[in-house]
């Protein structure tokens, strides 16, 4: 590629960049680009400024820069300015570049300070400039003004990194030589998305306002933090220069004269400046888009070749025929159900390797979360056997009663089932919520249709509401049956005949030990067992207490805690 060529790749990114612009549509070709970013007062406006040669950009305290600014640098024998908002309008005036800035900054983002991440496309022609684009970003701040809101810091992070992520930018870090290079705000977010330095360009600011007796020459001659494209320093006009009015150009000859002087710098002074920053910002620019080219024109034509099938099967389309229409409506709303029951039922097209959704999440509320909820009712044992002890003896009334009657036994029970309903409807509520969601992930496909897509998840969800307050009241009823009719005569129902057979298990490895005795098989016939209240019994100390017992022809057992005891008859 010609040096001719060479020079012309930069204005055709230009060209692409206003195009994507004017169609208000992002980039999805990630244009080969220089983003600038810094801290507030990093000196990155002066810098901006130096290129140019004029002032032209927005000053004051706070965030002035509130909206990216594409300035697009094209050398030119004329002198003047353009925006892409304003098209066919040249500006002369820079200080109507400013104010029109201004302007377009509060149009979109209003007067309180916000900021936004719809750029502002300046091009300034120019005999002093050379080929470049830069994308000046709004400063890193820590602290809200005004009418900001709270999360402004996380605001800018967020519109900085969605520049500086993509691997076709190149990253100006701009850090003033009066602070800690350790804690440069640019230099840490180039470092989270660049970690091994290899696109990002650093720029000190402010040399000429360090303390006496300290300079910065170990960070520019990239021996501090190294950066694969090194650093270059540069001395911008203070406010007060700035405030005076000091031309730009009496600027660059003092900051000249800066490093042919500085006993630390006079031997890199070549290689710093505002006119050499210049230079290696074209150069690397020019040589980061040649680079890149290959596999830019690899996705464009990718791309093109994608428009071109999507264009062919519309090539007949008649948007004015109700039939087809109709066709493409239902063929629609079809896919969608297909979809759906696909995500449910499994076997979809795409496989999320990522979360569990659809069926396979409904499948896991009701075998793990509908058991862990059971499991994780609150069982108080010590309740429970006091609870029981109160339902025998309010029964029984007046009476002192030996056994236990069934219907404190129901009683119990039925309290226990009732408590299955809360489980039951928080599993209701995650399966409706989950299907919700499915509908939703299923209407992603009808994005192009907005009206379309509102309807279909609507009436969707709607049904979903619907059902779900007919599903709870089945699940309700479900464990209402339960409560309303206990069948004692269930194979799993632990009643007299299997307590009988599991306490003479017991009753054969505790009593025999006890009572010292080996009675035959036909004497230890079990008479019956129950919860039985014993109250001021000579053995028993401490009142009333509730104990399981198991009588038979020898012998009354009783048991407290898995601990028996046992007392001949």
């Amino acid at each position: 590629m010609g040096n001719r060529e060479m020079e012309e790749l930069i204005p055709l990114v230009n060209r692409l960049q206003d195009a994507f612009s004017a169609l208000g549509q992002s980039c999805l070709l990630e244009l080969p680009q220089i983003a600038v970013v810094g801290g507030q007062s990093a000196g990155k406006s002066s810098v901006l400024e130096n290129f140019v040669g004029r002032d032209f950009l927005p000053r004051g305290s706070g965030i002035v820069t509130r909206r990216p600014l594409v300035l697009q640098l094209v050398t030119s024998k004329a002198e003047y300015a353009e925006f892409l908002h304003c098209k066919g309008k040249k500006f002369t005036d820079f200080d109507e570049v400013r104010h029109e800035i201004e302007a377009e900054t509060d149009r979109v983002t209003g007067m309180n300070k916000g900021i936004s991440s719809i750029p502002i496309n300046l091009r300034v022609y120019s005999p002093h400039v050379l080929n470049l684009t830069l994308i000046d970003l709004p400063g890193i701040t820590k602290v809200p003004v005004g009418d900001q809101p709270p999360d402004i810091e996380y605001q800018i992070r967020e519109m900085i990194m969605q520049f500086i992520t993509r691997e076709n930018c190149l990253i100006l870090a701009v850090t003033p030589a009066n602070t800690d290079l350790a804690n440069s705000d640019a230099l840490k977010l180039a470092k989270e998305v660049d970690p091994q330095g290899l696109r990002t360009i650093g720029v000190i600011t402010k040399l000429d306002l360090m303390d006496e007796g300290t300079d910065a020459r170990d960070v520019l001659e990239n021996k501090l933090l190294p950066l694969r494209r090194g650093y270059v320093g540069v001395v911008n006009r203070s406010q007060k220069d700035i405030d005076g009015k000091k031309d730009i150009k009496a600027a660059m000859l003092a900051e000249r004269k800066f490093f042919l002087s500085h006993p630390a710098y006079r031997h890199i002074a070549d290689r710093m400046g505002t006119p050499h920053l210049q230079k290696v910002l074209n150069q690397q620019l020019t040589n980061h888009i040649r680079d890149t080219l290959p596999n830019f024109r690899n996705k464009l034509q990718g791309q093109l070749l994608s428009i071109e099938h999507e264009v062919e099967a519309y090539k007949n389309f008649k948007p004015e025929d109700p039939t087809r229409k109709t066709k493409a409506l239902l063929q629609m709303v079809q896919q969608f159900a297909v979809d759906f029951e696909k995500r449910i039922e499994g076997s979809g097209d795409q496989v999320d390797t990522l979360e569990l959704s659809g069926g396979a999440k409904i499948n896991r509320i009701f075998h793990e979360r509908f058991p862990f909820e059971i499991v994780k009712m609150e069982f108080n044992e010590k309740e429970l056997r006091r609870e029981i002890s109160y339902a025998i003896k309010n029964i029984h009334g007046i009476r002192t009663g030996l056994f236990t009657p069934d219907m404190a036994f129901e009683a119990i029970v039925k309290k226990q089932i009732v408590k299955l309903k809360g489980p039951s409807l928080k599993s209701v509520d995650l399966v409706i919520q989950e299907l919700i969601n499915t509908v939703k992930k299923c209407t992603k496909k009808l994005a192009n249709f907005p009206r379309l897509c509102e309807e279909t998840e609507r009436i969707v969800a709607n049904h979903i509401r619907e059902r779900e307050g007919k599903t709870k009241d089945q699940v309700l009823l479900l464990i209402d049956i339960q409560v309303s009719y206990i069948n004692t005569n269930h194979e799993d129902f632990i009643g007299f005949a299997n307590a009988q057979q599991r306490s003479s298990q017991v009753h054969k490895k505790n009593t025999i030990g006890n009572q010292g005795t080996n009675l035959p098989p036909s004497r230890q016939i079990v008479i019956r067992k129950g919860w039985l209240t014993i109250s001021n019994i000579g053995i028993m100390k401490g009142g009333s207490k509730g104990y399981w017992f198991v009588l038979t022809a020898e012998s009354l057992s009783w048991y407290k805690d898995d601990e028996p005891n046992c007392h001949p008859r």
